[in-house]
């Protein structure tokens, strides 16, 4: 299916252009070939696989591990605190891609821009570790 599929995309490749939908063929083809692989394997899985229901596979888990508390048990607050610090330097990655891009337009104000930012988010990181945000103990 996918040397059928290469082979298409070669022919439509090779071929006079006949106006500017025909661009657009590979496109979708892809698109087809995209929705058609993963709507197939569940198909073919749901036709497969047994489903016989027991006690234990109706249990729910956490993680693997058997409930053993209501789950409306108090969570420690430095479990929040390091999910809020994986927030800031993922914003930070994205923040700083666009930068990566066109470094070479922004010369030394882009260079100089970018510390300042990077050094901002070092202070509020050595913050949250001196106040012990960053220990599970």
């Amino acid at each position: 299916m996918f040397a059928t599929t290469l082979f298409l995309l070669q022919q439509v490749a090779d071929a006079p252009t006949r106006g500017p939908i025909m661009g657009y063929i590979p496109i979708a083809l892809l698109f087809a070939i995209s929705l058609a692989i993963p709507i197939g394997a569940l198909t073919v899985g749901k036709f497969v696989r047994r489903t016989v229901m027991t006690r234990e596979k109706m249990m729910s888990y956490e993680c693997g591990v058997d409930p053993v508390s209501d789950a409306r048990e108090r969570i420690s607050i430095r479990y929040y605190i390091i999910a809020m610090l994986f927030l800031v330097f993922d914003v930070e990655t994205i923040f700083l891609f666009p930068w990566a891009v066109i470094y070479d337009q922004l010369a030394i104000f882009g260079l100089i821009e970018v510390l300042v930012f990077i050094g901002v988010l070092v202070v509020g990181y050595y913050y949250a570790w001196r106040k012990g945000a960053l220990d599970w103990v």
